[in-house]
């Protein structure tokens, strides 16, 4: 019979054909990239390469598996951190602005047993997400005013959001990672131009404010040193009278003969009482 086999090629293609076939579904090779399910007519047996914290590619149990054909099937989840796009929708912020906002988020599956017991499939996890974070944002966004996108609290914005994505994440067996605005602006025309002309001149009072504590505070240390400078001229004619004196001289003469804008001459009487400190030496 063996004889009869080999001089029948086509049997013999036919026969090696269906060991490669059988082969192929009995032999499953799972990438470090992914995670498999292993099911037995819809009913998950086991976990190939499942997901861990802080593990390093290169020691994971990826590799080859094995199945029983036509009875146990293979479902493949990403391991990698997976991204999801929120449509761009216009959100109406506090001080009836018509925002438009374009997000997305970055999440990794987890508990690849949850998620396939919940939505099954990646994509409809990432269906569920969207939708979730197209919900967070809205009413994030929608209690608070257009400004808040431009200031530090922003961060606290994107915080409180990715905590509300996270706890319908966790329901799938997945982990939020982070959320980030992609944009976020409005309509061009009117409301445009007039948020424009609001933080123009919010940035103008603030820019007055500061200014005016700046002058106050100028004003302040201009009055204590001008304090000091009396104390210290004080103490000092309390020590030695008369050299204060002539040394007070010494700096009005400077002033009035030595300066550079002194354009002007002056004639004196040599017996003029300003000038007693010249013939007080003599």
């Amino acid at each position: 019979m063996d004889r009869n086999i080999m001089k029948n090629p086509i049997a013999l293609a036919l026969g090696a054909l269906a060991l490669v076939v059988l082969s192929s579904m009995t032999v499953s090779v799972v990438p470090e990239t992914k995670q498999a399910i292993v099911t037995s007519f819809g009913e998950p047996k086991r976990i190939v390469n499942a997901y861990k914290e802080n593990e390093n590619f290169g020691s994971t149990n990826a590799g080859l598996t094995f199945r029983i054909p036509f009875v146990e099937q293979i479902q493949e989840i990403d391991k990698r951190v997976l991204s999801v796009q929120m449509e761009p929708q216009e959100v109406l912020s506090t001080d009836q602005l018509q925002v438009q906002v374009n997000a997305f988020a970055r999440y990794r599956i987890t508990k690849p047993l949850m998620m396939y017991k919940s939505v099954r499939t990646e994509a409809a996890l990432n269906l569920r997400l969207a939708e979730t974070l197209g919900s967070s944002l809205r009413n994030e966004l929608g209690r608070r005013s257009f400004d808040t996108l431009l200031s530090a609290e922003r961060g606290q914005v994107m915080q409180n959001i990715e905590t509300q994505l996270n706890r319908e994440a966790r329901k799938y067996g997945a982990t939020v990672i982070d959320v980030r605005i992609k944009r976020a602006d409005l309509p061009t025309g009117t409301p445009l131009d007039s948020a424009y002309e609001r933080m123009r001149s919010a940035r103008e009072q603030e820019r007055a404010t500061i200014q005016a504590e700046g002058l106050k505070e100028a004003q302040i240390i201009r009055a204590e040193a001008n304090a000091e400078a009396a104390r210290i001229y004080a103490e000092s004619y309390g020590k030695d009278a008369q050299f204060y004196d002539f040394y007070r001289a010494m700096q009005s003469y400077r002033q009035t003969f030595l300066s550079p804008d002194a354009e002007t001459n002056m004639i004196l009487s040599p017996n003029n009482d300003y000038l007693r400190k010249f013939k007080e030496g003599q």
